[in-house]
């Protein structure tokens, strides 16, 4: 792929990732709007749509208290591992 194909090719792919992140934001917009409405109703009918918003519990581990508490155990758990980072600046 040549320079100026590669140039056209990035800034047609920023074009894109703007759209995507207007998009996305209004879609935001919108969640927020109707989780507004809902308030504290976990279940709303609207018409043929059915909108549920409710709590939900999990369980994660706290990796900085397990550091402090069992750093040797941290240590021989740990898996190191490699990704490649794509970025057009």
């Amino acid at each position: 792929m040549g320079t100026n194909e590669l140039e056209s090719k990035i800034r047609e792919l920023r074009q894109l990732q703007a759209l995507i992140e207007e998009a996305t934001a209004e879609a935001e917009a919108i969640k927020d709007a109707i989780k507004a409405a809902m308030g504290d109703t976990e279940e709303l009918r609207a018409g043929e749509y059915k909108i549920t918003w409710k709590a939900v519990t999990s369980s994660r581990l706290d990796s900085k208290a397990l550091r402090a508490a069992a750093p040797e155990l941290v240590e021989r758990f740990t898996r190191i591992t490699t990704t490649r980072r794509f970025c057009v600046a």
